[in-house]
């Protein structure tokens, strides 16, 4: 016994605009999601990220621009005649109803008859894992429990499209991994469209089709978890998103997408970011497990630089080794230790390399 695959919702947001008073709490913000989809929008406190999602589950109402739910307007339609199910990081459930009544809600709230609202109670309980708890209060349950609660009851009635905010938020790390692949795992199976609130980076890069980042009221880059990983568009991303080395210089030279540096008196290219030309300030951005450390025999098509080795720490499955740079800058390098290999000392001096593919040349601010 499953519930059958829903299609989801396309939606699609134009121009969204929301003020109060002075305050821009979302600012031109436009972009669709597919039937199915599983979009994530992140971002620190303040970015416009629940704003965004309350607009279009009708808790909001935008200053400006539209949303559409497959292809329809519903600025104008209320909250519950929306067809959308809506998870919070509090729950939500009623303390005084048992987990049956409170999976049961929506379907009575729509006057469906008592034995389909029986079967679907059943088929939603048993989709989260939760069969035989129908006559537990949410006080008898703990957090991970209560939280499947409230995703039965979004999903339900098979709304189209599910609106998340923090809904893991609350729970221990043990317990918020194990349902990020569940909660994916469901909405692949059911087929509906899922539109995701958080502020944690790995929690959108884990479960995210595609991840739109939002930065001071606007989306600063959208694409999947690996684009915006791989190629950040400019310093907030790299910086939000996993962790970066970020190296201060000028563009030596920049022809379409492939530019220069010099740094420590040796040239670097990688990536340049579009309008970036030669002699604009601009950041080489690596990523710490992108870089090696070399034998000085490397192939000549990476990017090298040398330095001495500042701290070394053993961190399991890699050596976290900081080495210093001629300028007084540092580099941060993920050594994997499953090599066995080399030993690294404070005080060595090293050469580091990387691939040009994974340098970034981005604006300065």
């Amino acid at each position: 016994m499953h519930m059958k695959t829903i299609s989801g919702a396309s939606v699609r947001c134009e121009n969204l605009r929301k003020t109060f008073g002075a305050v821009k709490a979302v600012d031109d913000v436009s972009f669709e999601i597919g039937g199915g989809e599983f979009v994530t929008l992140l971002g620190p406190s303040g970015s416009g990220k629940t704003t965004t999602l309350m607009m279009i589950a009708g808790f909001e109402v935008p200053s400006d621009g539209d949303i559409l739910i497959n292809d329809r307007s519903v600025a104008a339609v209320q909250p519950r005649s929306r067809d959308i199910g809506m998870i919070f990081q509090n729950y939500a459930l009623f303390p005084h109803m048992t987990v049956y009544q409170n999976v049961a809600f929506p379907l009575r709230m729509r006057g469906r008859e008592d034995q389909e609202t029986r079967h679907r109670v059943r088929v939603a309980l048993e989709t989260v894992g939760l069969t035989g708890y129908d006559n537990r209060f949410p006080r008898q349950l703990s957090g991970g429990q209560q939280q499947r609660v409230a995703f039965a009851r979004a999903i339900v009635f098979d709304a189209p499209l599910l609106l998340m905010d923090e809904p893991l938020g609350a729970l221990d790390k043990q317990l918020r991994q194990r349902l990020q692949l569940e909660v994916k795992r469901i909405q692949r199976d059911l087929g509906v469209t899922v539109i995701y609130v958080t502020h944690d980076q790995e929690e959108a890069l884990i479960m995210s089709d595609r991840i739109i980042l939002m930065n001071d009221a606007r989306i600063a880059q959208m694409g999947t978890p690996s684009e915006l990983y791989d190629r950040p568009v400019d310093k907030f991303v790299a910086s939000f998103l996993g962790e970066s080395n970020m190296l201060h210089g000028r563009v030596d030279q920049s022809q379409g997408d492939e530019g220069s540096m010099t740094l420590n008196g040796r040239v670097v290219t990688g990536q340049v970011a579009a309008g970036l030309g030669a002699g604009d300030p601009a950041l080489l951005v690596v990523r710490p497990e992108k870089i090696h450390l070399t034998d000085g025999h490397s192939d000549m098509r990476t990017n090298r630089l040398s330095g001495q080795v500042l701290e070394s720490i053993y961190v399991g499955d890699h050596l976290r080794v900081v080495v210093g740079l001629e300028g007084g800058e540092q580099l941060v390098v993920k050594h994997p230790t499953y090599f066995g290999g080399r030993n690294i000392n404070i005080g060595d001096i090293v050469e580091v390399g990387w691939h040009p593919a994974d340098t970034r040349i981005l604006r300065e601010s």
